[in-house]
């Protein structure tokens, strides 16, 4: 008689929760995968228009094996849905010599021998000329990085994973956590229709910034954070599209950001990381908007430090991400219970490393290990 299918549950359809659906139904496994809200909904970590991939990475050379395999996977993941999903337009780190992430992307790419070019003042001048460097300054380049579009791939990896055999609840909000005594797990969910329960071998809890709505993670150090984008129009559009313009990511004394070349045929985004990140509690009651003070201090930043654009919101997005305590994610078994794995606190660098995650979590899932070294984001690290 055959073995019946591995039921797994996946709460949560972020672009990694996404993944993971993707990467199990592709194993045989018989997947539900539940979401309070819709596909590519603007409420989590997984929206905004555009997001970085890059190569070498400041926050730390254990990321680069997964980072190639991620790499891989994006453009496994664009040949079968069929859609474009990353565009390497290239990616620069820009500031002091001796600053810390400055120094951390030099020392990676040395570690694993990638292609970086370091850019003085003068020539990072030269060749991108849309951005403003002060003397002494330098910008480091990295050829392997480039934007990413995370509503089509979110909705990308769930075609992939429906077409294998998935099935998706969007607006099943879970309610309930109940393991059974005879192992698996009992998922209670809110539904339009009203409640219901579900039967799994396994669960998947990939709940990005609503973290603190389960129980079972109230003991590890995790919190929801509003992270609040700006777009502003450039005077040359074309100077600033991502032929021309790589992301960025910017350190400076007055202002330090993340940066997006156009792609809505208007406007570049910029992510200030100089801002406050306050806490979001409840992301489902985001403000959808930001305030006088938020938005003259990202004027006064893109004035001093990107002369081709017009230094005023055109737009703000405000979005909520998980934060670990050491910024780096908790991806393994949830501490404490059975046939259960936690994907959480990717800490606004995750997005990039999506398919390697959902990789990894389907191999934890249905083989108990990974291929990869992830010892270093094990969520038993916090004693939770």
């Amino acid at each position: 008689m055959p073995t019946p299918p591995l039921r797994v549950a996946v709460i949560g359809t972020g672009v990694i929760g996404a993944m993971t659906a993707w990467h199990l139904a592709a194993r045989g496994a018989e997947v539900l995968a539940l979401d309070a809200y819709g596909p590519g909904h603007d409420r989590g970590a997984s929206a905004g228009e555009s997001r970085i991939f890059r190569t070498a990475y400041k926050e730390g050379a254990s990321y680069i094996p997964l980072l190639r395999r991620s790499y891989e996977l994006w453009r496994r993941l664009e040949s079968e849905a069929d859609r474009a999903l990353l565009t390497l337009c290239g990616g620069l780190t820009l500031g002091a010599p001796d600053h810390p992430d400055l120094r951390a992307v030099r020392g990676s790419a040395a570690e694993h021998g990638l292609d970086i070019e370091v850019l003085d003042a003068a020539q990072a001048a030269r060749r991108f000329p849309q951005h403003r460097l002060d003397d002494g300054e330098i910008a480091v380049l990295d050829p392997r990085a480039g934007v990413l579009r995370p509503e089509p791939a979110v909705q990308a990896a769930l075609a992939r994973a429906r077409a294998l055999g998935a099935r998706l609840l969007p607006y099943h909000r879970v309610t309930g956590l109940d393991e059974r005594p005879g192992g698996g797990w009992r998922v209670r969910a809110e539904n339009p229709a009203g409640e219901a329960t579900y039967d799994a071998d396994h669960v998947v809890l990939s709940p990005g910034p609503w973290s603190g709505s389960f129980a079972r993670l109230a003991g590890l150090p995790l919190r929801g954070r509003r992270i609040t984008a700006a777009w502003f129009a450039a005077r040359d559009v074309a100077a600033h599209r991502p032929d021309r313009l790589p992301i960025a990511i910017r350190r400076h004394p007055e202002a330090g950001f993340s940066c997006f070349p156009v792609l809505d045929g208007t406007a570049v985004k910029i992510v200030p990381h100089h801002l406050p990140w306050p806490d979001a509690e409840a992301p489902e009651d985001l403000p959808r908007g930001a305030d006088a003070g938020f938005a003259r201090a990202a004027s006064a930043a893109v004035a001093r430090l990107l002369p081709g654009l017009v230094p005023h919101p055109v737009r703000i997005g405000v979005y909520a991400e998980a934060f670990s305590a050491d910024e780096h994610a908790l991806l393994g078994p949830l501490p404490g219970a059975r046939d259960a794995t936690l994907l959480a606190g990717f800490s606004g660098h995750g997005f990039k490393l999506a398919p390697v995650f959902g990789e990894i979590a389907a191999s934890l899932v249905t083989e108990g290990k990974s291929a990869y070294d992830i010892s270093f984001l094990d969520p038993a690290r916090f004693g939770g």
